[in-house]
């Protein structure tokens, strides 16, 4: 009986933590079809401020090129802009010998806002951009962006499989090459 005293808070509290990171995770409340509206330009928006950046940049003979994603944290739309709390990872790949080499990479979270755009078929472009200053000061800039929740919300584990998967594409290389290092 004593046990039972012991260990029922205890499993009580897991429950609860277990339940809160899940509603965290999943409450973000993201329009699944305007965020297929404007990821296109945030993702370009990404790899043009990339190019140029990184060691694959600096060898011509790995073809080098980067490629990156945008995960949805936070999506608002109001009067016709939208703001988009979001994850990005963008990674640089090249190619050496026949192997994927990942030449450089970045991973961290941004605001972006953006507006119809009547010169691209009524798309979206991205018309300002914030990220999180380096050192100290981000913990509190992440805080204010995205909620006090935002350690569950901006997951570090980022898995750069499907970006992977397009460099492979790109590169005309099978598809189990493995990844290597410039």
């Amino acid at each position: 009986m004593t046990s039972v005293r012991i260990w029922g808070p205890g499993v009580g509290a897991v429950v609860v933590l277990v339940a809160t990171g899940a509603w965290a995770r999943g409450s973000t409340g993201v329009d699944a079809g305007l965020w297929d509206a404007v990821r296109p330009a945030i993702e370009d928006r990404l790899v043009a401020q990339a190019e140029g950046d990184g060691y694959g940049g600096s060898e011509p003979a790995l073809k080098a090129r980067w490629f990156c994603r945008a995960e949805a944290v936070d999506l608002r739309e109001d009067d016709g802009r939208v703001r988009a709390g979001v994850d990005t990872l963008c990674v640089e790949y090249g190619v050496r010998d026949g192997a994927l080499q990942e030449c450089g990479g970045a991973h961290f979270p941004q605001v972006m806002r953006l507006e119809r755009d009547g010169d691209n078929g009524g798309g979206y472009r991205v018309v300002s951009q914030e990220e999180p200053p380096d050192g100290a000061g981000r913990a509190g800039w992440e805080q204010e962006n995205f909620g006090v929740l935002a350690d569950i919300r901006l997951d570090d584990a980022t898995d750069p499989a499907d970006l992977e998967t397009a460099a492979r594409a790109h590169f005309g290389l099978p598809a189990d090459t493995p990844v290597g290092d410039c």
